[in-house]
């Protein structure tokens, strides 16, 4: 990693440390980007709403992503299936008897929290995949209690994260469903639909987005977890015999990025994790297939392209205790929180897990005939990126956030791609109003823009770095005479001169990143 990139991160890192989950959701309220949800009636625990600069880069995140993975590749197709959806998918799919997390309640004032978040704040210890047992005596052990009255606890609870409702006009156990709690099940229950209509052909994969649904025990740190929230999924398809077989494996063989293996952790190294490209990883056997070692290196690449810094994550290798019992591998990528390394998105390996399910509940033939072999196969998932908008979302916050003293106000370095506004048009006097709203009106049908007439224009810039616009037009004295326009730089508040006839032009080269900002126009001294 270069130095100007550690340099970088550690004080992000820094930052970080100084500006917590509370500080991000006061300026994402105050700057119109995420509202408590039904505040005027104390809001709910783990609900959240975007407001308008919030539900423009949530859009631009969701499309973004859509594009990398769906619309640049051949390989990758999507669907957009309901959220409810026949109960027995839930039941062939383990989530109705096994989709729990263990839950401590107290006995004295009846507080409910989760045991391994608990257990991890309390201990600073990983407690991910803990049984029952573990959980009863480390707070035995530790003497833990309730934090709102110090109150002794149960034993540890089973607790069932699937939200229930109702079909239909009756109320009876005929009529029960559920809200989803993933978006992959469709792309299984669906899978030989959308190879027959697109006609793929293996290695392929299905993508989808959208919302789900965990009645989670201790909802907390803002968007990170909540009880409503969407997602990006993959389920990536490929031969059982291919899988360590990547056809796109050279892409990324020189990619680095911090590993932190399970023989690390289970050997309790004291350390973060080591950086090293995904070549050497494989070749020691750290990740087991290539295929795992193109999709950690891929969603790595899709973050850092849209601005965030690549020292703020890792991969992290579940140990044995956290696998699930179908996963051959499962790999976590991982970002620094102010709260510590937390998951970003989960990777398993799932073999033909799901589909075997969907086969032996539905009794219906999901598998494709090998023409080679002359045989039929159940295809295996070998990777299935899961990543959630709302956590993506923190991320690209967290890393643009910039409280930046020498300009004396904060600058959100966000990418033009992510950018709720792409420009900000002023005008520098009154008399330039009716010209610079002329400019503006023209701009609107290729940018989402933004017109400001309040105040000076150095608070007015101040106030397009807040919300992270990268570039903004100001109607000067020079319009009406020289027909032009001046162009300021978020990122190094410099200025160039341009001619108005050439603006939308120059802003489609700026944004897209196709030339440099000094070479788009006249340096303004």
């Amino acid at each position: 990693m270069a130095d100007k990139e550690k340099e970088t991160s550690n004080s992000q890192e820094n930052q970080q440390k100084i500006f917590g989950t509370d500080d991000m959701a006061t300026f994402c309220r105050a700057k119109g980007f995420i509202y408590t949800n039904s505040e005027i009636y104390g809001g709910m625990k783990g609900f959240f709403d975007y407001g308008p600069l919030g539900s423009e880069m949530k859009k631009n995140l969701k499309d973004a992503w859509w594009k990398f993975h769906v619309q640049d590749r051949e390989d990758i197709v999507g669907i957009d299936g309901t959220i409810i959806t026949h109960p027995k998918v839930w039941e062939a799919s383990g989530h109705v008897a096994n989709f729990e997390d263990l839950m401590l309640e107290c006995t004295k004032c009846g507080e409910k929290v989760r045991a391994d978040v608990f257990i991890e704040e309390k201990l600073n210890v990983a407690a991910d995949g803990w049984k029952a047992d573990q959980v009863n005596k480390t707070i035995q052990e530790n003497k833990l209690v309730c934090d709102s009255c110090k109150g002794a606890f149960k034993e540890v609870e089973q607790f069932n994260l699937m939200f229930t409702t109702n079909v239909g006009p009756k109320q009876d156990k005929e009529s029960l469903a559920y809200l989803r709690p993933e978006t992959a099940q469709l792309m299984f229950t669906n899978f030989k639909q959308v190879v027959e209509t697109s006609r793929l052909k293996l290695p392929f994969g299905i993508a989808q987005m959208g919302r789900a649904f965990r009645n989670e025990i201790s909802p907390r740190n803002f968007l990170f977890r909540c009880r409503e929230f969407e997602q990006m999924e993959i389920e990536y398809f490929i031969h059982p015999k291919d899988t360590d077989n990547c056809p796109y494996i050279a892409d990324v063989l020189d990619h680095e990025l911090m590993i932190y293996s399970a023989c690390d952790q289970e050997d309790g190294k004291d350390t973060e994790g080591t950086i090293m490209k995904i070549r050497d990883a494989l070749d020691k056997k750290i990740i087991k297939t290539q295929w795992h070692g193109y999709w950690l290196a891929t969603e790595h690449r899709w973050f850092i392209s849209l601005g965030a810094k690549a020292g703020n994550f890792r991969i992290r290798q579940h140990v044995s205790t956290e696998k699930s019992h179908y996963a051959l591998d499962t790999w976590d990528l991982e970002y620094r929180f102010p709260w510590g390394w937390k998951e970003l998105q989960g990777m398993a390996n799932r073999t033909d897990f799901d589909l075997q399910q969907h086969i032996k509940h539905s009794k219906k033939d999901l598998s494709l005939f090998d023409e080679e072999a002359k045989e039929r196969i159940v295809p295996h998932v070998v990777a299935e990126p899961s990543q959630g908008v709302d956590r993506a979302f923190l991320v690209f916050m967290f890393d643009a956030y910039d409280d930046d003293k020498e300009r004396g106000n904060i600058v959100l370095h966000l990418s033009s791609k992510l950018a709720p506004y792409k420009v900000g048009v002023f005008s520098l006097v009154n008399k330039n109003l009716e010209s610079a709203r002329a400019v503006f009106k023209e701009l609107q049908s290729d940018f989402v823009c933004m017109f400001d007439k309040s105040g000076s224009i150095g608070r007015r810039y101040a106030r397009a770095d807040e919300i992270g616009i990268p570039y903004c037009v100001t109607v000067d004295f020079d319009y009406d005479e020289k027909n032009t326009v001046t162009i300021r730089d978020r990122e190094s508040t410099k200025q160039i001169i341009v001619d108005k006839d050439k603006l939308k032009d120059t802003l489609s080269r700026l944004l897209s990143g196709n030339i440099e900002f000094e070479k788009a126009g006249t340096l303004k001294e």
